[in-house]
């Protein structure tokens, strides 16, 4: 199974990736985590993006806030599927990290997802990598199974609690 590299533009978004984390862990998908600079080290960053496929990645989670370039960078040096994941920050909460990354230029395509939304990152990533694989494919189906029931449970709850 190919694998997800989540990159981490500081360590300071660890918390930002622990839900990637589980989901990844969740279906069993092989990750790594790591902590490159699209402004500090990007070098190594445009580096590894350039190698990933070669090593066996399938995409690529872009993690940054404030000046969230990394998702451009990486995208700019791979042939790789990239998510940005723009976190929060004390700036604009966020919003800086998404217009960062949404204007990206025609021919370096970057998905966006949520402000701190690592599991729908994660998520979209699974449903990547299991075009091409039908195991993938069918625990990604129970996975959806699961919350059309637990939305359903929910329903019949509040409805008895509150009908």
């Amino acid at each position: 199974m190919l694998k997800v590299a989540v990159v981490m533009g500081s360590s300071s978004d660890a918390d930002k990736v622990k839900p990637a984390v589980d989901i990844f862990k969740k279906f069993g998908v092989p990750y790594t985590v790591r902590v490159l600079s699209a402004h500090r080290t990007p070098t190594e960053a445009a580096e590894f993006a350039a190698k990933a496929a070669a090593d066996g990645y399938g995409a690529i989670i872009a993690v940054a806030g404030k000046a969230a370039h990394l998702g451009g960078v990486l995208a700019a040096a791979t042939t790789l599927p990239v998510v940005a994941l723009p976190v929060s920050t004390s700036f604009l909460d966020g919003l800086d990290s998404v217009l960062s990354v949404l204007p990206m230029p025609s021919g370096v395509p970057v998905a966006v997802v949520g402000v701190n939304s690592g599991a729908n990152a994660a998520l979209f990533c699974v449903r990547v990598l299991a075009a091409g694989d039908k195991a993938l494919t069918e625990k990604y189906l129970g996975y959806v199974k699961e919350m059309h029931d637990r939305t359903l449970a929910d329903d019949a709850a509040i409805a008895a609690q509150l009908n």
